[in-house]
């Protein structure tokens, strides 16, 4: 397994490298093969804050947290990752042994007249929406429900894929009730 391990506004010495290192082969148990891993330490505001992706099986698996020093914010985010992937593992187990069709979600067209901000709500002729970041990903081609765990995964509420059945950009979201929307381009 290729580990990387990087700091932000920290200096990682041998030995936050190696306990990281040692702490993230205990993921390897989960995973047939894990291709890569990075580790991303960093301070902010006297927060000790460990970013982990690891890609692995064809799944990527993100998760971040923050402790009292950094060995304590590496621990907290081994155990969330663990706890993901075995709950991933289960799900995929499960589903194995489940029968009987799947029903299909039918999407409702929404009408928003009102904004939420961080001030609160805000009238929607006052509001002006702005973009405060943008990534850029790689797209792999995938079923939906392959998408819909690797959002769970990645922890997101929403996850944008190519939808290997239309060869089409679609999008997974995780829905107020936990089950899951698909949201397919009407050309």
């Amino acid at each position: 397994m290729l580990v990387t391990v990087k700091g932000k506004n920290v200096e990682v010495t041998p030995a936050l490298r190696d306990y990281a290192e040692k702490k993230l082969s205990r993921l390897s148990k989960y995973f047939g093969e894990i291709k890569e891993a990075r580790v991303v330490q960093s301070v902010q505001r006297n927060q000790h804050i460990v970013e982990v992706m690891l890609e692995g099986d064809g799944v990527l698996l993100r998760g971040e947290e923050r402790g009292a020093d950094m060995y304590a914010a590496v621990d907290l985010v081994l155990e969330k990752l663990e706890h993901r992937v075995k709950k991933f593992k289960g799900k995929l187990h499960n589903r194995a042994h489940q029968q009987g069709p799947r029903e299909k979600e039918h999407l409702k067209e929404r009408t928003v007249t009102e904004a939420q901000t961080p001030e609160g709500v805000v009238p929607e002729e006052e509001y002006e929406p702005t973009i405060a970041r943008v990534k850029r990903f790689a797209a792999k081609p995938m079923a939906p429900e392959e998408a819909a765990r690797q959002m769970e995964l990645l922890h997101h509420d929403f996850f944008v894929f190519v939808n290997s059945e239309s060869s089409e950009v679609s999008v997974v979201y995780r829905r107020k009730h936990g089950d899951y929307g698909l949201l397919v381009p009407d050309y």
